[in-house]
């Protein structure tokens, strides 16, 4: 699985936005790990997509601000998250109190038997994916890159998820998107656009809510076809 983007931190212009940015100040002022917990805010916010009782997974988890804000959406009177959370990254991530993390790439048989033992059968509610790959500067290659990044976390979706469960998406505006948008459509019932406050306005990172996974179709020769 590509590993998340890398900023530039020793550049000045990125040092002097960083300093200056409102969420980052947020984040440190209310302990979260990064920024980017205000784009699952506002979603969940806006969408009603976190609640107690929920499974949620969590792909690409590392550093864990997105973790922090399920832990608390999921949290009963007492403070104690209600279901279960499963975050993963092939990166290491400091411990989130009641969350279980795997570390490793969840296309590998052996994180899947380590995520399925730890869900005990449980179908999944919710799906979150805030991954991005390494970006090498060439626009092609980082937009294939990052369709190909945004393909494998929907179909762990589609494969994970209760019929009427809920997957979000980070993905990158540009060639190739249409088409995963269109194949997002196949695979779920609804799908739609979400770019949230936090997002810099600069970047082509969007978010894609996609509601409801559509049956498997099976052709008249029995073997499965596509949504």
């Amino acid at each position: 699985m590509p590993q998340a983007k890398k900023k530039h931190r020793s550049n000045p212009e990125w040092i002097k936005r960083h300093v200056t940015d409102p969420f980052v100040k947020r984040s440190v002022q209310e302990g979260f790990r990064s920024r980017a917990a205000y784009k699952l805010t506002e979603i969940a916010d806006t969408d009603r997509l976190l609640k107690p009782g929920m499974v949620v997974v969590e792909l690409g988890a590392a550093p864990g601000s997105w973790t922090q804000v399920v832990r608390k959406r999921l949290a009963g009177p007492d403070g104690k998250p209600r279901g279960r959370i499963v975050a993963l990254d092939i990166l290491p991530m400091d411990p989130v109190p009641d969350v279980d993390f795997i570390q490793g790439d969840f296309r590998d048989e052996e994180v899947e038997a380590q995520l399925a033992a730890r869900l005990g059968g449980s179908a999944v509610d919710v799906v979150l994916s805030d991954m991005a790959p390494n970006l090498s500067g060439v626009a092609a290659a980082d937009a294939a890159r990052s369709l190909l990044v945004a393909e494998l976390a929907a179909d762990f979706a589609a494969k994970h998820l209760k019929p009427d469960g809920v997957f979000l998406v980070k993905a990158f505006q540009g060639s190739g998107y249409s088409q995963y948008v269109e194949h997002l459509r196949r695979t779920f019932r609804s799908v739609s656009t979400r770019k949230p406050a936090a997002s810099r306005e600069s970047s082509a990172e969007v978010y894609l809510l996609a509601r409801g996974v559509r049956p498997v179709q099976k052709d008249p020769g029995g073997d499965k076809a596509g949504p």
